[in-house]
């Protein structure tokens, strides 16, 4: 893909040699910023395009961004590479779908039994896990933004019922992040594919059942079409975090304003877009709920079992990687704290109401 920054007012690419020059010689900045996810997709999508309207604003059309969706300048998984080589500005996604880049990425979206989405973000925010996150993410000439979350998902679409922890045995699941190595533990074949792949392979069999995010996009996306049986939550994941990478090169050469504005804006981005999940998964679990569809309960063996999973895997993580062992570190330290805080006060809560 040709590299797709376009500096107006002042001297290209090709002359400048380089991604970027500062920001004050230039009339306007123009982004092109390639997604992980389709541009209506709701929540996910969406999130994209806020930013971009957002950062276009703020900056008085100084930095002007257009967004593509998955798949239309690069392939979904693969845009932090784009982002890091160069071949793109700036790109949105989600942190764990270059995992395989660095296994610390995971716990920047979100894992298995761990912080919800409001607790993610204080770690984030006042717990040093944003400032493990620029370092790691610097070694790879990426400067990282949390911009969205999607809130407490749904476990999964499955064409069977689950009634015991022998019914995965076998089963072929779109799942993504470590929730599939904890999944696999349980003889789950775990699979990661786009969004866009979804319905797709859950309509022709190719995959027995599908984890994607909640009755918003699950709904938009069609999958009750093909199944009614929806189990709640998503153990794998309780907060999924979205967010906004820039090409470090591309980052130093903006002006202090430019760059308080696409933070200002990640953020503005972001408490909206975690609005907008609390919101519409209403509506949109009362329509799935009127046309037929079961949310219904892992059982208790299942939860047990995924519960040793994860300690297995998480511990396993905490071998391989260094990274993953530092980020562990910082993320437990205050998630020691965040259970008990959370269960006397919102767990009683939510309880009672």
């Amino acid at each position: 893909m040709e590299r797709r920054t376009f500096l107006k007012g002042g001297a290209g690419l090709a002359a400048a040699g380089g991604l970027a020059t500062p920001a004050l010689a230039q009339e306007r900045i123009e982004w092109a910023m390639p997604s992980s996810f389709p541009k209506p997709a709701p929540g996910v999508g969406t999130n994209a395009t806020r930013f971009a309207e957002l950062v276009q604003s703020l900056s008085g059309g100084r930095i002007v961004i257009e967004v593509f969706g998955a798949g239309e300048l690069v392939p979904p998984f693969a845009v932090e590479d784009a982002v890091q080589a160069g071949n793109a500005p700036i790109g949105h996604g989600t942190p764990y779908y270059a995992a395989s880049k660095t296994a610390a990425a995971h716990w920047f979206t979100g894992v298995p039994f761990g912080l919800t989405a409001n607790e993610h973000y204080a770690w984030l925010k006042w717990g040093g896990g944003q400032q493990i996150w620029d370092e790691i993410y610097a070694e790879r000439n990426l400067k990282p933004f949390y911009s969205g979350n999607s809130g407490t998902q749904a476990g999964g679409w499955f064409k069977n019922r689950i009634e015991s922890l022998a019914d995965l045995q076998g089963l072929n699941m779109r799942i993504a992040g470590l929730g599939g190595e904890m999944m696999r533990k349980l003889g789950v074949n775990a699979i990661l594919m786009p969004a866009t792949e979804i319905f797709q392979s859950l309509q022709s069999g190719a995959i027995d059942a599908a984890e994607w995010v909640g009755p918003l996009l699950d709904q938009a996306f069609g999958l009750q079409r093909i199944t009614n049986l929806c189990y709640t939550p998503a153990f794998a994941e309780p907060g999924a975090a979205l967010q906004v990478v820039v090409n470090t090169e591309v980052w130093a050469g903006l002006a202090d304003d430019l760059k308080a504005i696409v933070e200002a804006a990640a953020l503005q981005a972001s408490m909206e877009t975690l609005g907008q999940f609390d919101y519409y998964n209403v509506g949109a679990m009362q329509q799935l709920t009127e046309a037929g569809v079961e949310f219904l309960a892992f059982p208790e063996d299942v939860v047990a079992a995924m519960k040793t999973a994860w300690a297995e895997v998480k511990e396993e993580q905490r071998a391989a990687s260094a990274d993953a062992a530092r980020v562990l570190e910082s993320y437990e330290a205050f998630e020691a704290g965040a259970i008990p805080y959370a269960n006397a006060f919102v767990g009683r809560y939510m309880a009672a109401r």
